[in-house]
């Protein structure tokens, strides 16, 4: 982070300090964050979808369904005293600072998983300081600052929407297809063919029962096989951080393997929160924060924690470019990722870098201690439409502006009643897949109990 805004190509440790030249040149002024929580237990627990679909048993979590774990306070720890370290350095901050006047923003969504990553971070990143976490309701209600949700909806601007998810890597069904060879690999290590829900009515993973739903005051979502494949997805992927190992239910996976595994839900995130049109409505709330903060001349550290999506919403909105990760499982936006801002001042004009900030996979599986000599992995976040200078700082005032125009398409959407008719969109194969219970595919001469469309049927 410390030295990501740099374009050019370098190695990993000329990114972890400015140059001499440099610091002359720009005083930091400011940074935001928009942090992802940590590593947390499966969103769901007994009973769960991913949990019928295998005969094996699943991690035995150290915190309940879907909070922080033992493992992700330790980790975002070492995180915040990375920080420390760095702000330190960059001489934003003294070491052991005590926070006043408002100098400090630690806000965070209201669940449990943002609520605790926020205080580990600040514990390892103002350690003499008990910095308060502001949060707005009860614990694990949805905060509607962080919640990707459309405030503003109409049959138009759904359509808009869906237009652009069918631009999306070349529609849902070429997508979805895309990854059906990890979706086999997935089938095979949780062993689906000998699982409880095998033996009634799912054998493989599918996506052509897919339905997705926009509709206001409400995140958009997914239904259907798909849906399955992402859960499954995601608690292989925490139960892999968790740990510390590599392999699942006595498979060796490869990091390309897990890499693959991850992006299975990266295209459900991607499909529901990544279009520009979507975004700007999801992003809203965050996007006019992050501005406010931006301009807060007394602000010196502003810390927010959500969830992946809102990265991946912010980063849809504004037109950020972000990069294909390194050293990580997840391709855009690791656990733990922080989307960092730092407004840099060069006397007479502010500048802004953006980094995407998140530990390696390996450094979470040892549970490194991160410092300048041994940090994360910090990459260049570019913005598409504008230029960066020399030095690969961007004009505070040319961000500013896109936020302003993310904010006017926001205003500029109709909130007007909506047919139900038009509430869902359907994504199909062309084909209907029939399976037995053994899990191979079925033919109209196959004979005795075959899957077909998820129902369980008899043929004599």
């Amino acid at each position: 982070m410390v030295a990501a805004a740099i374009i050019a190509a370098t190695s990993l440790q000329a990114q972890t300090e400015r140059s001499d030249v440099f610091k002359a040149k720009y005083e930091l002024k400011e940074v935001v964050v928009m942090s992802r929580h940590n590593i947390r237990s499966p969103l769901t627990s007994g009973g769960a979808a991913h949990m019928r679909v295998t005969p094996y048993e699943w991690f035995k979590w150290t915190s309940p369904s879907s909070q922080l774990s033992q493992r992700g306070g330790v980790l975002e720890t070492e995180m915040g005293q990375f920080f420390r370290k760095w702000v330190v350095s960059a001489g934003l901050l003294p070491d052991n600072y005590r926070p006043t006047d408002n100098e400090v923003l630690f806000y965070a969504n209201s669940r449990q998983r943002t609520f605790t990553t926020a205080k580990y971070f600040s514990a390892g990143f103002l350690p003499f300081a008990n910095v308060e976490i502001k949060h707005k309701y009860d614990e694990d209600k949805m905060d509607p600052v962080f919640k990707p949700q459309f405030t503003k909806m109409n049959d138009q601007y759904r359509q808009q929407i869906l237009a652009e998810m069918e631009a999306l890597h070349g529609g849902p069904e070429a997508w979805m297809q895309s990854v059906q060879p990890t979706l086999t690999l997935m089938e095979e290590v949780i062993d689906m063919a000998h699982s409880p829900a095998a033996a009634n009515d799912t054998t493989h993973f599918r996506f052509d029962d897919m339905q997705y739903k926009l509709e206001k005051d409400d995140e958009p979502k997914m239904s259907g096989g798909f849906k399955l494949a992402y859960s499954v997805s995601d608690a292989l992927v925490l139960q892999c951080f968790e740990s510390e190992n590599m392999a699942a239910f006595g498979h060796e996976l490869t990091e390309e393997q897990w890499r693959a595994i991850c992006h299975v839900k990266e295209v459900h995130d991607g499909l529901l929160y990544s279009t520009h049109s979507a975004a700007v409505n999801l992003a809203y709330p965050l996007v006019s924060l992050i501005r406010e903060e931006l301009a807060n001349v007394n602000r010196k550290f502003t810390f927010l924690c959500g969830h992946d999506v809102n990265l991946t919403s912010i980063g849809a909105a504004l037109r950020l470019n972000l990069p294909e990760t390194e050293h990580a499982l997840e391709v855009r936006t690791p656990i733990g990722s922080k989307l960092v801002f730092e407004k840099w001042s060069d006397g007479s004009e502010d500048y802004v870098a953006i980094n995407l900030v998140y530990p390696k996979y390996t450094q979470m599986h040892a549970r490194s201690l991160l410092s300048l000599e041994e940090p994360p992995m910090v990459q260049s976040v570019t913005i598409e439409g504008l230029t960066a200078n020399s030095d690969g700082l961007y004009r505070l005032t040319d961000l500013d502006a896109r936020m302003t125009e993310a904010m006017a398409e926001y205003d500029a959407i109709e909130d007007m009643p909506t047919a139900v008719t038009s509430a869902t969109r359907t994504v199909t194969t062309g084909e209907e897949r029939s399976y037995t219970l053994s899990g191979t595919p079925a033919n109209a001469s196959t004979r005795g109990i075959v899957i077909s469309n998820n129902k369980k049927i008899i043929r004599k």
